[in-house]
């Protein structure tokens, strides 16, 4: 399976990664959360609370998902990293504001 990169514009919000596995890869396969949660070696409830978008891929379930899926752990560690990225940048948006860049000054002074 080939990736692709895609890039968003920053005003709309990128889908969780537990959305794509369970609209896109679970319905395609036919598989139930049970059957998906045996196959990635994973309790049903850990599958369900991902598909249900409330808990993050982590890099362990990347590599579980990428073997299971075809595509390797990055592509959802990305999928993840851009959902998390989006939604805190939102929430502390004016905090962001307030911070100063650092000044790198050069070697010699």
């Amino acid at each position: 399976m080939k990736e692709y990169i895609v890039k968003r514009p920053l005003k709309r919000p990128p889908v969780h990664p537990g959305e794509i596995l369970r609209e896109d890869v679970l319905k395609t396969l036919g598989l139930s959360v049970s059957e998906t949660a045996k196959r990635l070696g994973v309790s049903r409830q850990q599958l369900h609370r991902i598909l249900a978008c409330t808990h993050p891929i982590t890099t362990e379930m990347a590599l579980r998902l990428g073997k299971f899926a075809g595509n390797g752990p990055g592509l959802w560690l990305r999928m993840q990293q851009a959902y998390d990225l989006w939604y805190i940048e939102s929430r502390i948006t004016d905090e962001l504001s307030k911070i100063k860049a650092a000044e790198i000054k050069g070697i010699n002074g």
